[in-house]
């Protein structure tokens, strides 16, 4: 009997259990490559990368640890942690910290909450050595290493990113400059040293489809400080020499280029120098009040190129911009990668890092030297840091995540209606206005309020509406509240979703909250429309639950 099962099991069971990983093994390995504007895979399916940044884990930021400018940079922070615990334990802390910083659990989270993509921001110095004789070291390709196996488990891609150039392509802390000078275009042995380590990463990971693309050089050439001035013209020769190197090895990823002053000034981009090309701008909203920045000269530069766009960097900021940029990206058929995934002690990243009990007593030494009240003191407030790290141990904060998917429960702030234009995300009556903020190129009015003036809606008039859309992954049963006020009592509205509507009396000229009937939401995106009937209000927002 026994005998007979196992027959079963190897004519009929286990030819099954291979076809699956063999299918599983098929769907994990699909190179990405350019399609006129498109990435697609191997198979032409279009692929738009959505994702996260994986900020501060081989590349430490000053920010991120809440440092002052003795501590801004990693090759200061390094100093920091070893002036306070000494250079051999530093060592040991530091192995600890790029163990767990990013695990194998962020990635498999990250994947779970529908991302599909990584970027991990690297530092030449993790890989090769500075000075005289230059060699490359070990742990960061182990490093490397173990993010692609894990994104290859959990079916992500990698963008890896070179954040940090050998000697600095920027002059600023972000990539770790030792003398405040884009010393890569000063110095031709930086350029050499930056071929070399682009070269080693293109054989090794030659044969890997799990890694997407190469971002040449992250943020390259700043305007503020002269760099880009000065050695601009130095930036598409060099692009041009590292392209020529990586494809003598590999000529099947693709790869990112980003303009210089902090990626977003593409004027020196006239030509194509690949075939398998991504252009890549960075996005960042941090005015007061809010300001949806204008894309437009990057969709120009698409069209010219006939090329992909990604927006590498986008975040910092809160869950109104979240909603709104990614938004705007993937109407415009633009990918974009979140900045970063988590940090120390903040609300506007999906996962946060618990400060330390005693960090001001760290933080304080980097802004006037004044050291903890002894060494051991610091070995426990660094220790209980690399506990924090843990991602069992940060706090998950999910409104972040579903602002930027764009998906329930979710608040759509008034301002925030659709891409889609006139007809279609919005109606109204005077298309020749425009609004004096946040979507100025668009007629529907997005008045300021508040006594910091922080706070954006849209006013609508009797017969004008407007359209937002949403996903829906979670219970199909929801409840709808809106913040509104009339600006002459009362007014009337009509709130639908797919087409089922719930009419809403607004009657103080005071911001007051309206709940309306459940909705029944269908599986993937949805679609909510606020029809004034009579009278004129101002929308604050949607909460979707």
């Amino acid at each position: 009997m026994k005998n007979h099962n196992r027959i079963n099991f190897l004519k009929y069971t286990l030819p099954l259990i291979l076809i699956l990983l063999s299918v599983q093994q098929i769907l994990a390995q699909l190179y990405l490559h350019t399609q006129g504007k498109e990435i697609v895979d191997e198979h032409g399916k279009k692929i738009l990368l959505r994702g996260v940044g994986l900020g501060n884990w081989m590349l430490p930021e000053g920010y991120m640890w809440k440092f002052g400018k003795e501590g801004d940079r990693p090759r200061k922070i390094e100093k920091v942690v070893s002036d306070l615990i000494g250079p051999v334990k530093a060592d040991k802390f530091w192995k600890s910290f790029r163990s767990n910083y990013i695990a194998e659990a962020d990635i498999r989270r990250i994947s779970e909450l529908g991302y599909n993509s990584v970027r991990p921001a690297l530092n030449a110095r993790l890989f090769l050595t500075e000075g005289d004789k230059n060699v490359f070291i070990e742990e960061g390709f182990a490093l490397l290493d173990n993010l692609v196996s894990w994104c290859k488990k959990y079916n992500l891609y990698v963008i890896i990113d070179m954040h940090a150039a050998p000697g600095g392509q920027t002059g600023q802390n972000i990539d770790d400059s030792p003398n405040n000078e884009p010393e890569l275009f000063m110095n031709p042995k930086n350029q050499d040293l930056l071929e070399k380590l682009w070269i080693k990463i293109a054989e090794r990971y030659k044969d890997e489809p799990t890694v997407a693309a190469y971002d040449l050089l992250n943020e390259p050439l700043p305007e503020m400080t002269g760099a880009a001035v000065k050695y601009k013209d130095q930036l598409i020769p060099v692009y041009e020499r590292l392209i020529k190197a990586i494809r003598r090895v590999d000529q099947k990823h693709m790869i990112t280029l980003e303009g210089y002053n902090w990626a977003n000034d593409w004027s020196t981009f006239g030509k194509h120098l690949d075939d398998n090309l991504i252009y890549q701008f960075h996005y960042y909203c941090w005015n007061k009040p809010d300001q949806l920045n204008d894309i437009s000269q990057f969709l120009e530069k698409q069209q010219q190129l006939n090329t992909p766009v990604w927006v590498g960097e986008t975040g910092e900021k809160d869950n109104t911009i979240y909603f709104a940029t990614t938004q705007y990206f993937e109407k415009n058929n633009i990918g974009w990668s979140f900045w970063p995934w988590k940090k120390l002690d903040t609300k506007n990243t999906p996962y946060s890092i618990n400060l330390p009990a005693q960090w001001n007593e760290i933080t304080a030494f980097t802004e006037n030297g004044v050291k903890p009240a002894s060494t051991v003191n610091s070995e426990k407030i660094f220790n209980e840091f690399l506990e924090n790290i843990k991602l069992a141990n940060c706090v998950y904060f999910p409104d972040v995540v579903n602002a930027m998917l764009r998906q329930l429960p979710v608040r759509i702030e008034g301002e925030n209606y659709g891409h889609d234009g006139f007809g279609k995300s919005y109606f109204v009556k005077d298309t020749l206005k425009r609004s004096m903020t946040y979507r100025i190129k668009e007629p529907v009015p997005i008045n300021v309020f508040g006594k910091d003036k922080s706070g954006l809606c849209a006013e609508l008039v009797a017969g004008e509406w407007i359209i937002s859309t949403f996903n829906c992954r979670t219970k199909p049963l929801n409840q709808v509240v809106l913040r509104a006020k009339a600006l002459a009592k009362p007014a009337h509205i009509t709130l639908s979703v797919n087409g089922i509507s719930s009419d809403l009396k607004i009657g103080s000229t005071d911001w007051s909250e309206l709940k309306a009937v459940c909705f029944k939401f269908i599986p993937g995106e949805n679609q909510i429309k606020v029809f004034i009937r009579h009278g004129t209000i101002e929308l604050d927002w949607i909460d979707v639950k």
